[in-house]
């Protein structure tokens, strides 16, 4: 037999002869004694999601690398992380030389798989932009619920982020960096009051919790997540000249010092290919695929506001023709609801070490439609590595019997590559002139600086304005103040405290002289003169 390819045709073959594999499916793996016939996954089932799950060093990552093979093979774009840095040998053909390609060969014979080495084409991405393009988003555009949760504010803190964002949308400010947002923050401490009466009460002691959690989240590395120019999801679903989806990869390595970030960066990137798609349907094949690698630390601790939207997301978005393919140690790790949303599923060996490791286990055995040639409890704890329990979508959307599969070898490199082959890699996209330089537009932090110049100056000119209006009441008041040193008449001297006195006593007297009894006292004197004469 020539061999099966990743990307079968109709008439392919196994060992014995027989037609398994049809148009349009991904060859995943096969068997020998005792294993299945060869497994595939039928591209028109592959945005109906799907699970990779096991324990580590179960072959999980392998599984990812040869799914990854497949799709890009049928043309289908595809997003992945690589948070050990070993799926960037997709960029690099494997080597026929070495004990690694020795087994491989072996395994091909075993499952009747004729593997031809080849590269695929990766594009390399970087929220920290060193192990490839810089990947960003706005602030706008993250929303406030993933920024609660990326920054795990309490549901008072998450109100007021919804009033920042609800009057930077209505005041026409740009939130596209993490200053933007702060700056927005401030503003609305120093407005407290006023906004209050519309949106209800807001504590300064909340604004700076906020304000806090931002200098957590800069500190993480968050500030190059935010800004210009943001992602554009289309140089993700591009295909190259010969066909074959772009492979886009995650370095996550360091990223994944903030598991935090990880996930809600992952999670803003399935919503917007949710909001960006338009509905297709069913088609033949995906129009994207997302491997949601370490997929628990979305779920850790989730608030159940964010594990609905998420259900919802899986749900709607494979109408959008995207597959979306959880990878995790351990299916409990899926909340039920999307757990039973995923068709196609790869289960590597879980360890049964404690209670609830046996619970675990037998849980993730029931979720698999029954095989009558072997108990699958007892065949997940037992498959070895580069083995596994799989079960893919089959006629009219209907689960697979679960079976015993022997995953083949990836056509790329396994591990990591060298420094010099990334770059060459990152430079073929042809994408860095336009994702390399950071551009810093006007936005909600120069606005409102300019708004809070502009209303300093209009202060400043106020204050200026009632001082000088002092001032001159101060001088008309004291032009209209008489204080006895000017009669208008010219004066040879001032008077002296005796002429000021005489004078009062003259007036005193004048005054008198107008009364009764003042005349009576003249005319006393009057006849005292007369008489003495």
């Amino acid at each position: 037999m020539a061999g099966l390819r990743m990307y079968c045709d109709a008439g392919t073959r196994d060992v014995k002869g027989d037609v398994v594999l049809t148009e349009g499916g991904i060859f995943v793996g096969g068997g020998g004694e005792g294993y299945a016939t060869p497994q595939q996954l039928l591209l028109k089932y592959g945005n109906r999601h799907g699970l990779i799950a096991g324990a580590t060093g179960t072959g999980k990552t392998v599984t990812l690398q040869v799914l990854a093979e497949g799709f890009s093979s049928a043309g289908v774009p595809v997003f992945l992380s690589d948070v050990k840095s070993d799926l960037a040998g997709l960029a690099v053909a494997g080597s026929s030389g070495g004990k690694l390609h020795d087994a491989f060969m072996k395994r091909c014979e075993t499952i009747g798989y004729d593997l031809q080495y080849q590269a695929f084409p990766v594009a390399f991405w970087d929220l920290f932009g060193e192990q490839g393009h810089p990947i960003r988003t706005t602030v706008t555009e993250m929303g406030p619920l993933l920024l609660a949760r990326l920054m795990d504010l309490s549901e008072p803190q998450e109100g007021v982020l919804n009033i920042a964002f609800r009057l930077a949308d209505e005041d026409g400010l740009p939130l596209l960096d993490l200053k933007d947002l702060q700056a927005m923050l401030v503003w609305i401490g120093r407005n407290a009051a006023e906004i209050g009466l519309r949106y209800g009460n807001v504590a300064p002691a909340t604004v700076g919790a906020i304000q806090r959690q931002l200098l957590v989240l800069e500190n993480q590395g968050g500030t190059r997540l935010f800004g210009e120019p943001a992602l554009d999801l289309f140089d993700m679903m591009r295909t190259a000249p010969d066909g074959r989806g772009q492979i886009n990869i995650l370095a996550a390595d360091r990223l994944m010092s903030s598991p935090r970030l990880y996930a809600t960066f992952l999670l803003w990137l399935l919503s917007e290919l949710f909001e960006e798609l338009p509905e297709v349907g069913d088609p033949d094949k995906p129009k994207f695929v997302f491997f949601f690698d370490e997929a628990h630390l979305l779920f850790d601790d989730a608030p159940k506001a964010l594990v609905d939207k998420v259900e919802q997301v899986a749900r709607l978005i494979r109408s959008r023709g995207v597959g979306v393919y959880f990878i995790t140690q351990n299916p409990a790790d899926v909340p039920d609801d999307i757990l039973g949303q995923l068709g196609n599923r790869v289960q590597h060996a879980l360890r049964a070490f404690t209670a609830k490791d046996q619970k675990d286990l037998a849980r993730a055995a029931q979720n698999y439609r029954p095989n009558p040639a072997f108990d699958t409890q007892t065949a997940i704890k037992e498959v070895g590595t580069g083995e596994a329990v799989t079960s893919f979508l089959e006629a009219k959307g209907v689960p697979g019997i679960v079976q015993r599969t022997l995953v083949r070898p990836p056509a790329s490199q396994l591990g990591p590559i060298t420094p010099e082959e990334r770059r060459a890699a990152i430079a073929a996209t042809g994408l860095g002139t336009k994702y390399d330089t950071v551009i810093d537009r006007e936005s909600a932090f120069e606005r409102l600086q300019t708004r809070a110049a502009e209303a300093a100056e209009a202060t400043a000119k106020a204050e200026a304005e009632e001082a000088r209006l002092k001032e001159d009441e101060r001088e008309l008041k004291s032009a209209r103040r008489y204080d006895g040193r000017d009669t208008g008449l010219p004066t040879s001297r001032r008077p002296s405290r005796s002429d000021s006195i005489a004078t009062s006593f003259g007036k005193s007297l004048a005054r008198q002289l107008g009364t009764k009894t003042g005349q009576a006292i003249v005319r006393g004197i009057l006849g005292s003169l007369f008489k003495s004469r």
